[in-house]
């Protein structure tokens, strides 16, 4: 993406291992970047080591601050947490794409898959916030340790879904800016895959112990750009 094309992005929940990740290569990659979380001064110790890793422009304000200030939100929060976050922060999202990054994981027993009723927690999180929000699913089994080397590469392939094509697409080339491989896997329902998937990926690490955290690679079709 060109300097014009790199909108701020809010990520909600940005001091935590995943979000943190995320900010971190947005950063990187010269997007302006904004830490939001319930803690103002957390966010804004967060920002700050990101910013010192990466020299990118980021700031750290509370949820609701960051979700005001970002053209594009990232919802990065525990499953406990996203409904409540969301609701609090809805009349700030209204016409933008919101990225959610939720995985119902159900603890103690996270590598077990415990989908919510009806399937997907992110579609269920689209039908209750409205038409006016773009909710898009990503992210969710990419490894917050491999996020986190920013000197590496991650390995490991995104699903992108959402019922806003545009929107799917957006996010991919989001996706594609920090060096990841993106595929639109088609409508939000979708994301019940990639949220169930997440607790498959817990287990293989678990069994294997995987250093970086296992990941997924879509073969057998050409690589999108």
């Amino acid at each position: 993406m060109s300097e014009a094309e790199r909108p701020t992005i809010a990520v909600l929940g940005g001091a935590g291992h995943e979000g943190a990740g995320l900010a971190a290569r947005w950063a990187k990659a010269g997007f302006p970047v904004v830490i939001g979380s319930r803690d103002p001064a957390r966010a804004a110790q967060a920002a700050e080591e990101i910013a010192g890793r990466t020299g990118g422009t980021v700031s750290g304000v509370a949820n609701a601050d960051a979700a005001k200030a970002g053209e594009i939100v990232v919802l990065a929060v525990p499953y406990s947490a996203q409904v409540p976050l969301a609701d609090e922060v809805s009349p700030s999202l209204q016409g933008k794409i919101l990225i959610d990054v939720t995985v119902p994981l159900v603890p103690p027993k996270v590598a077990r898959v415990q989908l919510p009723e009806g399937g997907s927690a992110v579609e269920a999180l689209q039908k209750r916030l409205g038409s006016g929000v773009r909710v898009v699913s990503a992210f969710q089994n990419v490894s917050a340790h491999q996020l986190a080397e920013l000197d590496h590469a991650v390995d490991c392939d995104v699903l992108v879904t959402g019922d806003d094509e545009a929107a799917r697409e957006t996010v991919c080339r989001l996706a594609r800016a920090i060096g990841l491989i993106a595929w639109q896997a088609g409508p939000l329902s979708n994301s019940a895959a990639a949220e169930a998937l997440t607790s498959v990926l817990i287990s293989i690490n678990k069994r294997y112990k995987s250093p970086l955290g296992a990941g997924i690679r879509i073969i057998g079709v050409p690589t999108p750009e």
